[in-house]
């Protein structure tokens, strides 16, 4: 979603035009509620470290394809 948070300030979200630049805002938004309710049931909780490894591997590991999408996995 083109978008950027500035601390102190409200989203920055831009599009086509005006409608789809609005559309942004509103997933933004919903993406916002959702971080704040995961961190409202329990803030100190760290990530699982099979999230960890898998996003590190992705991108150090030895068949890693983070930023080149020929080396994509095709399933998760």
């Amino acid at each position: 979603v083109p978008a950027a948070l500035v601390a102190g300030h409200g989203p920055f979200t831009w599009g086509a035009g005006a409608r789809k630049s609005l559309e942004h805002a509103i997933i933004c938004e919903a993406v916002a509620d959702i971080a704040l309710h995961t961190l409202s049931l329990n803030p100190t909780t760290p990530p699982p470290p099979h999230l960890l490894q898998r996003h590190y591997t992705r991108k150090h590991g030895p068949n890693a394809y983070y930023g080149n999408p020929d080396k994509a996995p095709t399933s998760s």
